[in-house]
Parts: C-alpha cells; structure tokens; sequence
C-alpha cells in the first residue's frame, strides 16, 4: 500500500513538472504502474523493488538505464519471464510478450551453453546469464533489460564478433 500512495503522489509531482517525466522518479513510477511491484529503497541512482510473487528486481537510473533481474531459481516460475516482459515495456515501450519470449529463450539458451545471451526485441536489449556460474555468482537467474541506443546496432555486432560471443537473438 505504501508504494502505491508513493507512487501516486510521485506521479502527482511528476505531471505538475512536465520536464521530470523521464526523470528517475518518473521511471519508478511507471515502473510500480506496470508491474505491480513494490518499491524497496532507493540509494542515489539505484532503485529496488519487489514484486508480488518476491522477486526482486532494481532499476540502475544512470545512462544507459537498465533493469536487473535476479532469481534464486535456476528455472524461474513463469512469473519472472512477464515481470520482464512488464518492465521492459515500461522502460523501453517493448512489446510485452515479445520480451518475455525472448527472455525465456535467451535464458533457456544460456542454460544450455553456458555463456551469456544477448538479443534485442522492440526497442530492448535483454542479456541472460546462465545459472551456475564460474565467477562465484551461484545458482539463479540472471537478465538484464536496457532501452536499445538507435545506430548502435553496427558496433554491438562487430564488437560482438570480435568477442567470440553467439550471434544475438531476436524475437519474430
């Protein structure tokens, strides 16, 4: 309930200050809007929130803004993949349940290979990690989603490459 009273009266101040909207505040509370969650704290650029079914995720406000998410399942309920799928389409206007696609893909592929995935998906960059991993990180999940930098597609695949990583995934 707390967060949602925040959320209002952060959105209340947001409207009455036009030039805030894509501001951090702005973006917690459209993030609290679409998902549903529950804003934890805030400390400087970083914000964390919970959501309904207790996974966490945190928005990082610097530039490029990105989402975090972290579950201590190494095969996440399906409720993880739409939590994505949510926030994304806040943070980047990605559709939906081609983020959440994607995302279950991305993190099966990591799972099976054992290495990163990257893919891009209606204006969203989505990275999975796979579960058991050898920098002493542990078991679970791990995606990140950020807003997709216009022009940057050229460099990310050449950089890519050169990194020996899989070519990067796409929904459709």
């Amino acid at each position: 309930m707390y967060a949602r009273a925040l959320a209002v009266g952060l959105a209340a101040f947001i409207i009455s200050t036009p030039a805030r909207a894509d501001s951090c505040d702005g973006l917690t509370v459209r993030l609290i809007r679409a998902t549903g969650a529950s804003l934890v704290g805030r400390t400087g650029s970083l914000v964390v929130f919970r959501a309904a079914d207790a996974e966490r995720f945190r928005l990082d406000c610097r530039n490029p803004r990105r989402l975090l998410f972290r579950s201590e399942r190494r095969e996440p309920l399906g409720a993880y993949f739409v939590l994505v799928g949510e926030a994304a389409h806040a943070l980047a206007g990605a559709p939906e349940e081609a983020v959440e696609t994607l995302t279950r893909q991305l993190h099966q592929d990591s799972l099976l290979t054992g290495v990163p995935q990257l893919g891009r998906v209606g204006g969203a960059v989505i990275r999975c990690d796979p579960g058991d991993r050898p920098d002493g990180f542990g078991l679970g999940t791990l995606c990140r989603v950020a807003a997709d930098r216009p022009g940057r597609g050229l460099r990310r695949r050449t950089l890519h490459r050169k990194a020996g990583l899989p070519a990067a995934a796409s929904a459709g």
